[in-house]
C-alpha cells in the first residue's frame, strides 16, 4: 500500500486519499513525494477529472513531516549536503506549485482545475503547507482539532512553503504569531483568522459542491492575480517597514539570538516579501537549507522530538514486567509538592489519597486542585462540572488506613531522613504488600532511604520539579536494591500523567539537580570574584539559559540553596568547594531569601516584582575594575554544567545518553538550541573541549577538569552521540 492513493467518481472528483500505514497520524516523507506529484500528473492530464479533494484517510489530516527523516537529510544529501538539500525541497516547491496552479494557463490563468482540501481533524505543518497550496482548504468542525505550523518548536520554521504562502496570504502581523510562535489553533479559529477557508459538520460535501461549481477566478492565488499587494505592507510600505522593525526587535528580544531559526525565518519573509513570489519560494528553500544544515536544528530535533518520544514510550523501561499502570495512588504530604502531584494525577483519572498530619492540611492540599480549576474555568479551559469529577476522585484525610488498596504511594514529606523513615515504616504497616513505594526527595540518596522499608526491592525515587503541574519532567531514580517492577511502575505512572521520565542511578542530587548546583554556584562565585552581577546575568541569557544562576537562586530561595550547602558540606567533607557560600549564608543571614520573601539579590517592589539588582549586593562585593570576555562568563556557566553531566555519564549515574539531554532541557532549561549539554560539547567536539577545560583549569580551578571519559573522546575523535547513541548501541 502506498501513502497517497486516488479514486475518481461518476461526477469526474478525484480523491486522493492520504492514509500512512501503521502510524496514528501521517506523516509526510521523501518517497510519498513522489507517489503524490504522479497522482496530481495523472489528474490533471484525465479530462475525465474534474477536480481534485486532497483528504486523508485517518480521523486527523496530519502531524507534517516525519522528523525522523528530517533529522537524517543531511545525511542522505550526498557528498554536497548543502546542494542535495536545496534540490530536495525545491523539488517540493515543485510538485506544491503545480497544485496551486492545476493546469491553469500560465499567461491567462485559465483552463486549471480545481484542488481542494478537506481536513478531518488535526492538520500540523506539512499537513498545512500542502493544503495551503490547494485553492480551497475545508476543515470538519472539530473543536479537538489543532492547525498550524509548530515547526519553530524543534528548531527549524515552516520550510515548504508554508512561510512564503502564510505571509502572503495573511500578511507579515497576522501570520507572525503562527509562524514565530508556532500558535495551533481549533478550526473555528483557523477560519477566522485566514488560516483556511471554511469549516463545515460535513466538508467533503462542501468541497465536493465547491469543486464541481469553481470558476476559474476561484483557482487564481492573490500573489499570482495581477496587481496583487501584500497585506498589511510590504517592507518598503511605512506600515510594513514598522511591522518588520517590531518583529526583528520580538524575535531578538525572545530569543536572544540564540535560536537560528527565528533568524532565518524572519530573513526569508523579508527578502520573500521583496521578489516575486517563485523567487521568494527559492529564497525560502535556502534559508532552510541554511537551519538544516545548522547542527542546532539537528540537535533540537533529536532531542525535543526523537529521543523525547522515544523516552516516553518506554525506551527505557523493563521490557519483561506487566503493564504497572497506578489505580490508586497514596500521596504522603500535601504541602506544595504532595498537592501538586495529587492534582495532576487526578487529572490523569487517577483515584488520589491525600495525607498530612491534620485535616486542616489535607484540606489545603486539596484546594490546590480546586483553586487550579477555578483558574481554567475563568479563562474557560474546563467546566464546574469538570472541577467537581477531579475533586472526587482525591481524598482527604489524616486516616493512613485510607492508603488501603493503593498500588503505588508517593511520599512529599519534610526533606529529613528521620521523617521519612519514620512515615515509610508507618505506611508499609497498612499498604498492600506488592505496592511500590516512591520518595519525591531532590537530594536525599534513594539507598539510604530505602534502609527505613522491609521492601527495598519496590522502594524507588520519583522526583518531580517545581511546580508540579508546569513542569515537564520527572526524574527516577533507582537504588542500589530498586528492582525492576519498581522501575516500570514508576515509568508507566510518568506516562500516566504525560510527563517525560529519566531513569537514573543513585548518586548525591542525582542527575538534574548535581548539574544545577554547579551554575548557580558559579554564577554566585563570579559575583564574589568581582564580576558585574549583569553581566554574570545576560550571559546566561545571550547564551539560552531561561534564567540567570542569581534570578534562578532568588526564584528556588536563598535559604533552600544555604540548606543544601550545609548538608553537602556535612556529607562530603573536605571535599567540598565552599567558596561561594559565603554569599549564601551572608543573604540569608539578612534575611534576603529571594522571591518569597521580595528581598535577595533582586530588589524587589511589594507586589513581588523584580526591579533590579540589590544595592548592597555591589557595597559587600564592588565589581572589578576589569571585566572578564562573555565568552569567558558563558562557557564558566555551561562548563560547570556539562561537565558534570559528562561525569554521571561515566560514573553510570547516566544510563542512556538521551535521557541527559532530554532531561537538561525539560528540567532545567540548559539552552534548548544546543540539543542539551552532551549534544552541546557534540557541537564543539570532544578535543575541542578538552583543550577548553584545561584552559579553564589554569585560569579558575580543578572544578573545570577533564573527565577521562572526555579525555580519552578526544584521543579518540569521538563524539557522545556516536560512541554513546541509540544507534551505536544497535550497532
Amino acid at each position: 500500500m502506498t501513502d497517497f492513493t486516488m479514486k475518481t467518481d461518476a461526477d469526474g472528483i478525484a480523491t486522493i486519499t492520504w492514509d500512512v500505514k501503521n502510524k496514528s497520524m501521517n506523516v509526510m516523507t521523501l518517497d510519498a513525494w513522489d507517489i503524490l506529484d504522479g497522482l496530481i500528473d495523472d489528474a490533471l492530464s484525465d479530462d475525465a477529472v474534474k477536480g481534485v479533494i486532497l483528504t486523508s484517510g485517518k480521523d486527523s489530516f496530519a502531524g507534517g513531516m516525519d522528523l525522523n527523516v528530517i533529522a537524517r537529510m543531511k545525511q542522505m544529501a550526498g557528498d554536497d549536503p548543502a546542494q542535495g538539500l536545496f534540490d530536495g525541497i525545491m523539488n517540493a516547491h515543485r510538485i506544491m506549485r503545480k497544485i496551486e496552479r492545476a493546469g491553469m494557463d500560465p499567461k491567462t490563468l485559465k483552463g486549471g482545475k480545481p484542488i481542494a482540501t478537506v481536513l478531518p481533524g488535526t492538520a500540523l505543518g506539512i499537513g498545512l503547507e500542502i493544503p495551503l497550496s490547494t485553492h480551497r482548504i475545508f476543515a470538519a468542525n472539530n473543536p479537538k482539532a489543532k492547525i498550524g505550523l509548530p515547526e519553530i518548536m524543534v528548531g527549524i520554521f515552516p520550510g515548504a512553503g508554508g512561510t512564503t504562502r502564510l505571509t502572503r496570504k495573511m500578511g507579515a502581523m497576522a501570520a507572525s504569531p503562527f509562524l514565530l510562535e508556532g500558535k495551533l489553533v481549533a478550526p473555528a479559529a483557523a477560519k477566522a483568522a485566514g488560516l483556511i477557508d471554511e469549516v463545515s459538520d460535513d466538508p467533503m460535501v462542501a468541497a465536493r459542491d465547491w469543486v464541481l461549481n469553481a470558476k476559474d477566478a476561484d483557482l487564481v492565488k492573490p500573489w499570482d492575480a495581477k496587481g496583487y499587494k501584500m497585506p498589511g505592507g510590504a517592507p518598503y510600505h511605512p506600515a510594513g517597514f514598522m511591522t518588520f522593525v517590531g518583529a526583528s526587535a520580538m524575535v531578538n528580544g525572545k530569543t536572544q539570538g540564540v535560536y537560528p531559526a527565528a533568524k532565518a525565518l524572519l530573513s526569508a519573509v523579508y527578502e520573500g516579501a521583496l521578489v516575486p513570489f517563485d523567487t521568494a519560494l527559492k529564497i525560502e528553500a535556502r534559508w532552510f537549507t541554511s537551519i538544516l544544515m545548522n547542527p542546532s536544528s539537528e540537535a533540537m530535533i533529536r532531542s525535543l522530538f526523537i529521543n523525547k518520544e522515544a523516552l516516553e514510550k518506554g525506551a527505557v523501561r523493563p521490557a519483561d514486567v506487566a503493564d504497572q499502570r497506578v489505580k490508586k495512588l497514596g500521596v504522603l504530604g500535601a504541602g506544595m509538592m504532595g498537592a501538586g502531584i495529587s492534582l495532576v494525577s487526578a487529572q490523569a483519572g487517577i483515584e488520589v489519597v491525600l495525607i498530612d498530619q491534620t485535616q486542616e492540611a489535607a484540606d489545603r492540599g486539596k484546594a490546590y486542585t480546586a483553586t487550579f480549576a477555578d483558574k481554567g474555568i475563568a479563562r474557560k479551559k474546563t467546566t464546574p462540572e469538570k472541577k467537581e469529577q477531579l475533586l472526587s476522585l482525591i481524598t482527604a484525610t489524616t486516616d493512613l488506613e485510607a492508603l488501603t488498596g493503593c498500588d503505588l504511594i508517593i511520599e512529599a514529606v519534610f526533606e529529613d531522613p528521620k521523617v521519612k523513615a519514620e512515615m515509610t515504616q508507618k505506611v508499609e504497616a497498612v499498604i498492600p504488600q506488592d505496592c511500590i513505594f516512591a520518595s519525591n526527595t531532590s537530594t536525599l540518596p534513594i539507598t539510604e532511604l530505602a534502609k527505613a522499608s522491609t521492601r527495598p526491592e519496590q522502594f524507588i525515587g520519583i522526583h518531580f520539579f517545581s511546580p508540579v503541574e508546569k513542569m515537564l519532567l520527572v526524574e527516577i531514580i533507582k537504588g542500589k536494591g530498586t528492582g525492576d517492577r519498581a522501575v516500570a511502575k514508576a515509568l508507566d505512572y510518568v506516562r500516566q500523567i504525560r510527563k517525560t521520565p529519566i531513569v537514573v542511578n543513585d548518586a548525591r542530587f542525582f542527575y538534574a539537580n548535581r548539574c544545577i548546583l554547579p551554575y548557580v554556584n558559579e554564577g554566585v562565585r563570579m559575583l564574589k570574584e568581582g564580576v558585574e552581577p549583569a553581566l554574570i546575568e545576560n550571559a546566561a541569557k545571550l547564551v539560552g539559559m531561561p534564567l540567570g544562576p542569581l534570578q534562578l537562586t532568588d526564584e528556588t530561595s536563598i535559604d533552600l540553596g544555604a540548606k543544601i550547602a550545609r548538608a553537602t558540606k556535612a556529607g562530603m567533607g573536605d571535599g567540598y568547594d565552599d567558596y561561594a557560600d559565603e554569599v549564601i549564608f551572608w543573604l540569608e543571614a539578612e534575611g534576603r531569601l529571594g522571591r518569597k520573601s521580595n528581598a535577595g539579590f533582586y530588589s524587589y517592589d511589594e507586589k513581588g516584582k523584580r526591579q533590579g539588582f540589590w544595592e548592597g549586593l555591589a557595597a559587600k562585593y564592588p565589581a572589578a575594575d576589569e571585566q572578564p570576555d562573555l565568552i569567558d562568563v558563558q562557557h564558566r556557566l555551561l562548563f560547570a554544567q556539562t561537565l558534570e553531566a559528562v561525569r554521571a555519564l561515566e560514573e553510570g549515574v547516566l544510563m542512556d545518553i538521551r535521557e541527559g539531554d532530554v532531561g537538561a532541557i525539560l528540567g532545567w532549561g540548559f539552552a534548548p538550541w544546543s540539543g542539551g549539554p552532551l549534544s552541546w560539547f557534540d557541537m564543539l567536539g570532544a578535543s575541542y573541549a578538552a583543550e577548553r577545560c584545561d584552559d579553564l583549569v589554569a585560569r579558575f580551578g580543578d572544578r573545570f577538569a577533564c573527565p577521562a571519559l572526555l579525555r580519552e573522546m578526544a584521543e579518540k575523535d569521538q563524539s557522545f552521540y556516536g560512541r554513546f547513541g541509540p544507534e551505536a548501541e544497535a550497532a
